[in-house]
Protein backbone atom coordinates (compact mmCIF):
# COMPACT_ATOMS: atom_id res chain seq x y z
CA UNK A 1 0.00 0.00 0.00
CA UNK A 2 1.39 3.44 -0.90
CA UNK A 3 2.14 6.16 1.63
CA UNK A 4 -0.61 8.32 0.08
CA UNK A 5 -3.20 5.57 0.52
CA UNK A 6 -2.31 4.99 4.17
CA UNK A 7 -1.98 8.71 5.04
CA UNK A 8 -4.11 10.76 2.63
CA UNK A 9 -4.08 14.53 3.01
CA UNK A 10 -7.24 16.47 3.82
CA UNK A 11 -7.22 17.80 0.27
CA UNK A 12 -7.08 14.26 -1.14
CA UNK A 13 -9.96 13.19 1.12
CA UNK A 14 -12.03 16.24 0.12
CA UNK A 15 -11.33 15.65 -3.58
CA UNK A 16 -12.42 12.01 -3.25
CA UNK A 17 -15.61 12.98 -1.40
CA UNK A 18 -16.34 15.61 -4.06
CA UNK A 19 -15.79 13.14 -6.90
CA UNK A 20 -18.11 10.59 -5.30
CA UNK A 21 -20.70 13.28 -4.53
CA UNK A 22 -20.59 14.57 -8.10
CA UNK A 23 -21.00 11.09 -9.56
CA UNK A 24 -23.88 10.34 -7.18
CA UNK A 25 -25.58 13.67 -8.01
CA UNK A 26 -25.22 13.06 -11.76
CA UNK A 27 -26.81 9.63 -11.43
CA UNK A 28 -29.55 11.00 -9.14
CA UNK A 29 -30.34 13.72 -11.72
CA UNK A 30 -30.50 11.19 -14.55
CA UNK A 31 -32.78 8.88 -12.54
CA UNK A 32 -35.02 11.82 -11.59
CA UNK A 33 -35.32 12.84 -15.26
CA UNK A 34 -36.74 9.39 -16.06
CA UNK A 35 -39.70 10.35 -13.87
CA UNK A 36 -40.06 13.84 -15.29
CA UNK A 37 -38.42 15.52 -12.31
CA UNK A 38 -35.69 18.11 -12.24
CA UNK A 39 -32.81 17.31 -9.89
CA UNK A 40 -34.07 20.00 -7.50
CA UNK A 41 -37.62 18.64 -7.49
CA UNK A 42 -36.25 15.17 -6.69
CA UNK A 43 -34.05 16.65 -3.98
CA UNK A 44 -37.12 18.25 -2.38
CA UNK A 45 -38.91 14.90 -2.39
CA UNK A 46 -35.83 13.25 -0.88
CA UNK A 47 -35.89 15.75 2.01
CA UNK A 48 -39.51 15.05 2.97
CA UNK A 49 -39.33 12.31 5.58
CA UNK A 50 -42.05 14.27 7.38
CA UNK A 51 -43.54 17.74 7.22
CA UNK A 52 -40.94 20.42 6.39
CA UNK A 53 -41.67 24.16 6.53
CA UNK A 54 -41.24 26.04 3.24
CA UNK A 55 -38.46 28.13 4.81
CA UNK A 56 -36.79 24.94 6.02
CA UNK A 57 -36.75 23.63 2.45
CA UNK A 58 -35.18 26.89 1.29
CA UNK A 59 -32.42 26.44 3.89
CA UNK A 60 -31.85 22.80 2.89
CA UNK A 61 -31.67 23.76 -0.79
CA UNK A 62 -29.59 26.86 -0.07
CA UNK A 63 -31.92 29.05 -2.10
CA UNK A 64 -34.43 31.85 -1.67
CA UNK A 65 -37.87 30.96 -0.28
CA UNK A 66 -39.49 32.38 -3.44
CA UNK A 67 -37.69 29.71 -5.51
CA UNK A 68 -39.08 26.99 -3.26
CA UNK A 69 -42.62 28.21 -3.91
CA UNK A 70 -42.30 27.50 -7.65
CA UNK A 71 -40.69 24.10 -7.07
CA UNK A 72 -43.41 23.08 -4.62
CA UNK A 73 -46.13 24.46 -6.94
CA UNK A 74 -44.93 22.15 -9.72
CA UNK A 75 -44.66 19.13 -7.41
CA UNK A 76 -48.11 19.88 -5.98
CA UNK A 77 -49.59 20.10 -9.51
CA UNK A 78 -48.35 16.53 -10.06
CA UNK A 79 -49.82 15.51 -6.67
CA UNK A 80 -46.39 14.49 -5.36
CA UNK A 81 -46.56 16.88 -2.39
CA UNK A 82 -49.19 18.86 -0.52
CA UNK A 83 -49.03 21.96 1.63
CA UNK A 84 -50.59 21.96 5.06
CA UNK A 85 -50.70 24.44 7.89
CA UNK A 86 -48.28 23.79 10.74
CA UNK A 87 -50.11 22.68 13.88
CA UNK A 88 -47.78 24.91 15.94
CA UNK A 89 -48.26 28.06 13.82
CA UNK A 90 -51.08 28.20 11.27
CA UNK A 91 -49.18 30.91 9.33
CA UNK A 92 -46.39 28.43 8.55
CA UNK A 93 -46.95 26.12 5.60
CA UNK A 94 -45.38 22.69 5.76
CA UNK A 95 -44.67 20.60 2.69
CA UNK A 96 -45.52 16.91 2.95
CA UNK A 97 -44.83 14.16 0.41
CA UNK A 98 -47.90 12.30 -0.78
CA UNK A 99 -47.89 8.53 -1.22
CA UNK A 100 -47.20 9.12 -4.93
CA UNK A 101 -44.28 11.42 -4.04
CA UNK A 102 -42.77 8.87 -1.66
CA UNK A 103 -43.18 6.19 -4.33
CA UNK A 104 -41.47 8.21 -7.07
CA UNK A 105 -38.45 9.14 -4.91
CA UNK A 106 -38.13 5.49 -3.86
CA UNK A 107 -38.06 4.51 -7.57
CA UNK A 108 -35.52 7.26 -8.35
CA UNK A 109 -33.23 5.89 -5.65
CA UNK A 110 -33.67 2.33 -6.94
CA UNK A 111 -32.63 3.45 -10.46
CA UNK A 112 -29.19 4.51 -9.22
CA UNK A 113 -27.45 1.34 -10.36
CA UNK A 114 -23.88 2.71 -10.39
CA UNK A 115 -24.19 3.85 -6.79
CA UNK A 116 -25.75 0.53 -5.78
CA UNK A 117 -23.05 -1.37 -7.68
CA UNK A 118 -20.27 0.62 -6.05
CA UNK A 119 -21.68 -0.07 -2.60
CA UNK A 120 -22.05 -3.76 -3.47
CA UNK A 121 -18.24 -3.97 -3.73
CA UNK A 122 -18.02 -3.42 0.05
CA UNK A 123 -18.42 -6.29 2.48
CA UNK A 124 -20.62 -5.89 5.60
CA UNK A 125 -17.76 -4.70 7.79
CA UNK A 126 -16.59 -2.14 5.23
CA UNK A 127 -20.17 -0.89 4.76
CA UNK A 128 -20.61 -0.50 8.51
CA UNK A 129 -17.26 1.31 8.80
CA UNK A 130 -18.05 3.66 5.90
CA UNK A 131 -21.49 4.40 7.36
CA UNK A 132 -20.04 5.15 10.80
CA UNK A 133 -17.37 7.45 9.36
CA UNK A 134 -19.79 9.36 7.13
CA UNK A 135 -22.33 9.64 9.96
CA UNK A 136 -19.59 11.13 12.15
CA UNK A 137 -18.65 13.68 9.46
CA UNK A 138 -22.21 14.65 8.53
CA UNK A 139 -23.06 16.99 11.45
CA UNK A 140 -19.91 19.06 10.94
CA UNK A 141 -20.40 19.20 7.17
CA UNK A 142 -24.06 20.30 7.46
CA UNK A 143 -23.43 23.18 9.86
CA UNK A 144 -24.40 26.47 8.31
Amino acid sequence: MSETATHPTKVQLLELLAAIGTAQWREFAAAAAQYGLTPTQARVLAQLDGPVPMRGLAALLVCDASNVTGIVDRLEARELVRREASPADRRVKNVVATEAGRDVIRRVRQEMQSAHGALDTLDETESATLYALLARLRPSMEKS
